[in-house]
């Protein structure tokens, strides 16, 4: 899925330094939050420009949509080598918050149940080989990111190539995003199942 031009500008104006600093002080909780908000527009409109797709579609469509994103991200921020290593950071873990919350509205779950949204968080901290992620837990650079910069490379590719990192740091976004927007898939595939299931036997049980 191509990104909107509107979606572009959305995002450039997230990568300024002050809305950077606002976002790096928010909370895990806090960023589900407003995502689980947001989600519910972006997916009503991923409805209507995909009307036949199923939740797995929409859900994929979401995770290249992210990945173009996140890709803009690594190239504006790689030019500028170890310096914007943590802005660049506190963007990837804000985007994977941004992708799962989305996937999971497409699979019509409710992120406004201190369940669901905890559910979120534990599939976000597994995905990055961190464990279980708490709602009161963590600020967004705090140690997702953190694992992040080990798992990616950011903080020696920056000091050894701070102009070709661009598009190597762009790769390197766009992978990440691709293994977690997966695991969400896997999640909420579950879910689905689990529903499922829990209607059949309602109605198996039913007189």
């Amino acid at each position: 899925m191509g990104l909107l031009d509107g979606e572009r500008l959305a995002f450039l104006k997230k990568l300024r330094p002050g809305s950077l600093k606002r976002l790096a002080s928010l909370r895990m909780e806090d960023v589900v939050g407003l995502e689980a908000k947001r989600a519910r527009g972006r997916v009503k409109a991923l409805r209507t420009r995909y009307a036949s797709a199923g939740p797995r579609e929409l859900g994929q469509h979401v995770i290249e949509s992210t990945k173009g994103l996140a890709s803009l991200s690594g190239s504006v921020s790689g030019v500028f080598g170890l310096v914007s290593v943590p802005a660049d950071l506190v963007v990837m873990a804000w985007l994977q918050i941004r992708m799962m919350a989305d996937i999971a509205t497409a699979y019509g779950v409710d992120l406004r149940f201190r369940r669901a949204r905890t559910e979120l968080l534990a599939v976000l901290g597994e995905a990055n080989g961190v464990g279980p992620l708490q709602r009161s837990g963590p600020k967004v650079l705090g140690k997702v990111a953190a694992v992040l910069a080990q798992k990616g490379g950011f903080t020696s590719l920056g000091r050894a190539m701070p102009l070709v990192a661009a598009p190597v740091t762009a790769w390197l976004n766009n992978h990440h995003i691709q293994m977690v927007g997966e695991a969400a898939l896997r999640q909420y595939d579950g879910f689905v199942r689990a529903a499922a299931k829990t209607r059949a036997a309602s109605g198996a049980s039913a007189p």
